[in-house]
């Protein structure tokens, strides 16, 4: 790849999990009661047809890594498991209070912190809560994320046993020297223990995530990560770019220094390495930062064109409600976001109280449903059209007038009412979608609020 590219088009930019992005939310304008008026409709469009999904945080781990920026809570007292499960299990009463009906749950995730940081019990206790006040769907899709210093065979087993299909394992790098500058010191036999485990078990999708632009990473380093990983030959891989955002996450990333860190075209390069190698051990480009074997869900969906993407990150089934349960998790209802209390204390209280922890989000007007729509299909499809008129919005001659320059590079083409975005524009779906994302075309950050977006 040219470096010419690499620099010109290497900006701070937002991730677009959502749209908008959580900065430009419209927090004045969000009230809870808007909130539980967007979930309800929701809820009456779309339990019947496709069913919700349940996005459940566990925020506790036993140790910092540096290279994470997740809400989480550092210790190794276990007795604090149960309180929160219950705290999350009542949230969840809440929610089903505000129900016309008994939902039917197509997907769970429980993301972290780290979920395996939960006994057996525990997990089962919460699973079985949940369903106390639901059904599952047909069709339903559940998974969660595993440590592989801390995943017990048991635990995998029980939730393999309450319906769980789909378990991702936090990989990042093999190399001591990366290990010991992120703080996770994870030996490779933890990782095949755990892989091996699953497979036995009978999981049908297993993920490996791994990061590129870790500090003191080398291209030698990526190539032994990759090449350990095919030995173990997971279902899916996420191969992402390490958001080093310090102004954010605080000493958590100063673990290193900022020249430790590989930046613009040796740290592409770290990618097309890995994608080159991934590429010959038969797994194919998803989307963005993402591979799948041609056999796993993943891949099936986006082949099919029904790849869709949240705050859970890509998914191969779409929900049109997502609630998101315990601390700092976020909802979404389509029509509106809706994030709850980060702290872990005010969380309690609020539950205590039999009140809903929200505490901020954003109702999305008629432009922002058009806007993220375009942007879910760059990230999905990786095209996009507004040949049918409720997707043209008055401001699209000049997002493509702003595109022109990616289109004389040969990142896009645009003909016929539509934009594909080409092999070579794949590095940068990130930057076409700012085109499109009118909140920050209108109001420029004017402090650090995005990681780089190569």
């Amino acid at each position: 790849m040219e470096i010419s590219l690499i620099q010109k088009y290497n900006v701070p930019g937002p991730r677009y999990t959502s749209y908008p992005t959580v900065p430009y939310w419209n927090e004045n304008d969000f009230t809870q009661q808007k909130w539980i008026e967007s979930l309800q409709k929701s809820f009456a469009e779309s339990n019947s047809k496709n069913g919700i999904s349940l996005y459940i945080h566990l925020p506790f781990c036993e140790s910092m890594c540096t290279f994470c920026g997740c809400n989480k809570r550092i210790t190794k007292n276990h007795s604090v498991e149960e309180k929160y499960i219950q705290a999350v299990l009542k949230e969840w009463s809440l929610y089903c209070n505000l129900l016309s009906e008994r939902p039917i749950i197509k997907e769970i995730h429980l993301g972290g912190g780290t979920p395996t940081f939960f006994s057996v019990n525990n997990l089962e206790n919460l699973i079985n809560g949940i369903f106390n006040l639901a059904e599952k769907a047909e069709n339903y899709e559940f998974s969660f994320e595993g440590h592989p210093n801390n995943t017990t065979y048991e635990q995998l087993k029980k939730l393999y046993d309450l319906g769980f299909r789909r378990v991702s394992f936090g990989v990042q790098d093999y190399a001591e020297k990366v290990q010991k500058a992120i703080h996770r010191n994870q030996p490779f036999h933890n990782v095949a223990k755990v892989t091996f485990w699953a497979k036995e078990i009978g999981y049908t999708s297993i993920g490996h995530d791994i990061i590129f632009g870790l500090p003191f990473q080398t291209i030698e380093n990526v190539i032994d990560t990759v090449e350990k990983t095919n030995s173990l030959k997971p279902d899916r891989l996420a191969f992402y770019s390490y958001a080093h955002v310090p102004w954010i996450k605080g000493n958590g990333q100063r673990g290193f220094n900022d020249e430790d860190l590989p930046k613009d075209a040796e740290k592409r390069e770290l990618y097309e390495t890995g994608k080159k190698l991934l590429s010959k051990y038969g797994y194919h480009e998803i989307g963005m930062d993402h591979f799948a074997l041609a056999s796993d869900s993943l891949y099936k969906a986006a082949h099919n064109k029904e790849l869709h993407r949240n705050f859970m990150g890509y998914s191969a089934s779409k929900t049109q409600l997502m609630i998101g349960l315990g601390v700092s998790s976020i909802s979404d209802s389509w029509y509106s976001f809706a994030q709850n209390n980060k702290n872990l204390e005010e969380y309690y209280q609020l539950i205590d109280a039999d009140q809903l922890p929200v505490v901020k989000g954003h109702i999305l007007n008629n432009e922002d449903l058009i806007i993220r729509k375009h942007i879910l299909n760059l990230t999905c499809t990786l095209e996009t059209s507004w040949s049918a008129d409720f997707l043209y919005f008055k401001e699209l001659p000049d997002v493509l007038m702003s595109l022109n320059e990616m289109e004389r590079d040969q990142l896009i083409v645009i003909e016929n009412n539509k934009i594909s975005i080409t092999e070579a524009g794949r590095p940068f779906v990130r930057n076409i979608c700012m085109a499109f994302d009118l909140h920050l075309k209108r109001k420029s950050p004017e402090t650090n609020l995005f990681s780089m977006t190569v």
